[in-house]
């Protein structure tokens, strides 16, 4: 009997053209695995799906056959990419879990927030700016200007209030009872732009919102819709919408807020500002490895 032919190494090889340039600057094609594209579909979907999958709904959401997906999942199960439950189904092994670490460590919040601070910008047309929590509590480490910059005093460094303004109130929001006791105790110190006369007015309105069932009730608003916004407050004439960005345990690592004057900024949870804003918060907290129902309310 004749001898059935074996594939050739191209056979077996997919030609992709994603761009690339050499260093004399001419464009040139990459070879890529079509085995390991379908290998990487199986990966992703099981990432989409957050929780272990059997075979058949594995390889249902990956768009491919059980019997073609049966294979890739052996050699998944070899490498410790992939590993099996008692019920049979497919999770991530110790080989995902260790490069899911080591990605994690390398990674800069703030650096990897930069390019989505800048994209937003330029979207709106309206300053964005990144806060993370520090010692004093929500602190501005980054402001992008829109093309029409804010005459504010805010600028990297200042902190916020957690009473009076949307990136403190969405910062609160997720702190544990304790940590923002404690805070409160403290804010009428921050708040960007106050004079002597308001900060003593927000000193006051933290001791009242310490008991204040207003203010719970507005921390579990942001929870729920997953934003806030701050009408002509703490600067008359400007306004903010705030949205969190979670890291891989559901803690809130930093705020993106649009700001810009109020006559202009969509402050509308369904408007344009909003949903752009919400896009790249969910983006960079895919990016720390947050999973949806990872951020739960603080005890």
């Amino acid at each position: 009997m004749p001898k059935s032919a074996r594939p050739t190494p191209d056979a077996e090889a997919s030609i992709d053209t994603p761009a690339h340039t050499d260093a004399a600057g001419s464009e040139k094609t990459q070879r890529g695995i079509q085995a390991l594209d379908a290998t990487g579909d199986l990966l992703a979907a099981l990432v989409a799906a957050g929780q272990p999958l059997a075979l058949r709904d594995l390889a249902a959401a990956a768009g491919m056959p059980s019997a073609k997906a049966f294979p890739h999942l052996v050699s998944l199960l070899k490498t410790g990419l992939l590993e099996r439950d008692e019920a049979g189904r497919y999770g991530a092994g110790p080989l995902s879990l260790e490069l899911g670490l080591l990605g994690l460590a390398r990674l800069s919040p703030v650096r990897e927030a930069d390019a989505e601070l800048v994209g937003l910008a330029a979207a709106t047309g309206m300053s964005v700016a990144l806060a993370v929590q520090g010692p004093l509590g929500p602190t501005v480490v980054r402001l992008e200007e829109s093309t029409r910059p804010l005459h504010v005093s805010l600028r990297p460094g200042t902190v916020m209030s957690i009473v009076n303004t949307a990136i403190g109130r969405v910062f609160a929001a997720w702190f544990d009872d304790d940590v923002r006791a404690a805070l409160l105790a403290q804010d009428g110190l921050r708040l960007a732009g106050a004079t002597n006369a308001t900060n003593a007015t927000n000193a006051t309105n933290a001791t009242n919102a310490a008991n204040d069932a207003a203010y719970a009730e507005r921390l579990a608003a942001i929870r729920a819709q997953g934003l806030d916004t701050a009408l002509d407050k703490p600067i008359p004439g400007i306004s903010t919408v705030a949205a969190p960005v979670f890291d891989h345990t559901g803690s809130v690592c930093l705020v993106l807020a649009l700001m810009g004057p109020s006559g202009n900024l969509d402050t509308t949870r369904d408007g344009n500002c909003a949903s752009l804003l919400m896009a790249a918060s969910e983006r960079l907290s895919r990016r720390f490895g947050y999973m949806a129902g990872a951020a739960a309310a603080p005890l």
